[in-house]
């Protein structure tokens, strides 16, 4: 644990305020929910809970058949990192955290398709020739995105707008159970 020299009371409702700047460095936005965890010493821990990130080994192997069906690289994210991904050549690419681009379409609730190589990458270093990203939208709430990358010259199109968007959609049932 690192210590950051701030101390902040607690008030009369039990409200503790996280500061701004630890709340813009671990990208704690209004709204988040955050885990509670406490330990024997008296510590409590506050943890960003991520719903996407508890499917855990279940989006793995989702990731995983996708890009095995479709010949597509995959990546599951959560708000901030690739949690789970599939057909790239570097493994590496899950915990690393997602672009503003793909924080832009969570925002805008929209799927997104582009066909122009290397157009804002999801995660950086990351090469391919197309994109499709699709928000997971649990009951209303932006939980994350299903990213499908190509790395040849074959454009994508509806199918692949269709494929990210049932993705999305059964992963955002699978959250909201």
């Amino acid at each position: 644990m690192k210590a950051t020299g701030i101390v902040r009371r607690i008030d009369d409702l039990g409200r503790v305020v996280i500061p701004k700047e630890i709340r813009r460095n671990l990208r704690i936005r209004e709204g988040d929910p955050l885990e509670i965890f406490t330990d024997r010493e008296g510590e409590v821990i506050l943890k960003k809970y991520s719903p996407v990130a508890d499917l855990g080994r279940f989006a793995q192997e989702y990731a995983e058949s996708l890009t095995e069906g479709t010949g597509h690289a995959v990546l599951i994210c959560d708000q901030d990192e690739v949690v789970a991904a599939a057909g790239l050549p570097d493994k590496r690419v899950v915990e690393q955290p997602i672009t503003e681009h793909v924080e832009e379409v969570m925002r805008n609730r929209k799927t997104y398709l582009s066909n122009s190589p290397n157009d804002r990458p999801p995660v950086e270093g990351i090469e391919f020739a197309s994109q499709v990203v699709a928000p997971i939208i649990v009951e209303g709430d932006i939980a994350g995105a299903v990213v499908l990358l190509s790395r040849d010259m074959t454009p994508m199109g509806d199918m692949e707008i269709k494929m990210a968007e049932t993705a999305a959609g059964f992963l955002a049932k699978q959250l909201g159970q």
